[in-house]
């Protein structure tokens, strides 16, 4: 809850950065923002996350716009619109999450993660990057041109609270809104690098797998039973072997049906990225082999995978000599763009139950999300680039996501070209203690945000964008 004494504070603090170049407005803003713990993970505290969302609709409300937190099974959405100076301007959709991870050991933070700390040229505080302070300059800069009748194109503004633990209730208000928009935006995201921004065009779906296979009442003897009763771990091995990638890691045909090749114009710009086998190697990893390392990005980002993520069963700890009962497995196929998860948690489990013996009782569980792409030759998209230019003076990264972003495939199956972009680093320590974003890039966002709303404002407004706010 804001009061006399936070804001007090929070410029206090800004006035102390008034040099950085950020907005002392958008600074104040910020630390102002970061104050709520609004942690999702863990239970949470639905009283911080209700606080979080209404910070959200009152600064659209303030600006002129209508705003409303609207209810869901869990934390509210906080969903409104600021309309443009002139009639049929086109509409964008910004979206970003108000929700952020627990802070962890807090002996480990150098200042409270929900005491928002100015130094070396950063902000200090959970959520400073993941996502308030990444989005917060699409907010901000779209109040500010509103208040002051400025804003050129309509922003409809939707932020969640439940992106930390899987953004159910968004999707469902995705799939039902009527409205749509001509794009939308997203900045949660990072760099190429300290000076280079991206523009992420392609992430993975995903199928997540979890497997039980029990073949006997208790564990066996091994030197009583052994060679004469089913092991379960024997089983659940021979079943994991049928859907495995092959030791170059490429995947069996039925798991690579459907993948759409990525364009001339993605291949030409993933080529001219730095070299992945620094980036595997500082990881702690070591590459498949010369060619994997070399085709480290198309693998990533336009090819399907599959991951064994942990196996039990048994008795590695004790050593044991038994003949174990249960064994239990947990995997992950990530999807490229063009297949569809239905389809391949179809495949998979056809593959795994083929190998099941009749005596072994078979647990399966899935789930999934899609994978999306979003043609870089898109008009948004085009004028999204050369904005990002004009803010940073370097060209953009056209990346890739080797993770899985539902939100992105909500948007791609209503049809909205999508602009994931956003300013994070390494070292801003994202999900960790120290969670930070530097000033520099903060600046950057603001001035991104800008140039994106005057480029967006050329597109040609889109069918049926009228009509109630929410």
């Amino acid at each position: 809850m804001e009061t006399p004494a936070r804001r007090a504070g929070s410029a206090t603090q800004a006035r102390i950065w008034k040099g950085s170049g950020v907005s002392e407005s958008l600074l104040e803003e910020l630390i102002d923002w970061l104050r709520i713990p609004s942690v999702s993970s863990g239970g949470g505290d639905p009283e911080a996350l209700r606080a979080a969302g209404r910070w959200v609709v009152e600064r659209v409300s303030a600006a002129g716009g209508g705003a409303a937190l609207v209810e869901t099974s869990g934390a509210p959405l906080a969903v409104g619109e600021l309309r443009a100076a002139r009639e049929g301007a086109p509409t964008v959709l910004i979206y970003g999450h108000y929700d952020v991870q627990g802070p962890g050991p807090l002996e480990l933070w150098s200042s409270p993660p929900f005491e928002p700390t100015l130094r070396d040229g950063r902000v200090y505080a959970r959520g400073a990057v993941d996502d308030k302070g990444n989005f917060l300059p699409l907010l901000h800069v779209a109040c500010e041109l509103a208040r002051r009748g400025e804003l050129p194109l309509n922003v409809r503004v939707l932020v969640e609270g439940e992106e930390e633990v899987g953004s159910r209730a968004v999707m469902d208000w995705i799939a039902a809104d009527g409205r749509g928009a001509d794009a939308a935006l997203v900045f949660d995201a990072g760099m190429l690098d300290a000076r280079t921004p991206a523009l992420t065009v392609a992430v993975r779906g995903l199928v997540a797998v979890e497997i039980e296979v029990r073949v006997a009442d208790a564990d066996l003897h091994s030197g009583l039973y052994g060679g004469t009763v089913p092991n379960a771990v024997h089983v659940l091995q021979r079943m994991l072997a049928a859907v495995l990638p092959d030791a170059d890691g490429r995947l069996r045909p039925e798991l690579r049906e459907g993948i759409e090749p990525p364009s001339p114009e993605e291949l030409a710009a993933w080529r001219a990225l730095p070299s992945a086998a620094e980036a595997i190697a500082a990881a702690g990893g070591r590459p498949l082999g010369e060619e994997a390392a070399a085709a480290y990005y198309e693998r990533s980002w336009a090819d399907a995978s599959l991951d064994v993520n942990g196996i039990e069963g048994g008795d590695a700890h004790q050593l044991r000599t038994i003949v174990p009962a249960s064994a239990r497995a947990k995997l992950t196929m990530r999807l490229a763009p063009g297949q569809r998860s239905e389809r391949m948690r179809s495949e998979l489990e056809r593959l795994l139950r083929a190998q099941a013996p009749p005596y072994a009782e078979v647990d399966i569980r899935m789930s999934g999300a899609e994978p999306a792409r979003f043609d870089p030759s898109l008009p948004p998209l085009r004028l999204a680039v050369e904005a990002l230019e004009r803010a940073s003076g370097a060209r953009p990264a056209l990346v890739g996501s080797g993770g899985s972003i539902p939100i992105l495939a909500a948007f791609a199956e209503r049809g909205i070209p999508t602009i994931l972009s956003g300013f994070l680093l390494p070292e801003d320590a994202l999900h960790a203690p120290n969670e930070s974003f530097g000033l520099d890039r903060l600046e950057l966002a603001e001035r991104a945000a800008r140039e994106l709303y005057a480029a967006l404002a050329t597109l040609p407004a889109g069918p049926s964008r009228g009509g109630p706010v929410f």
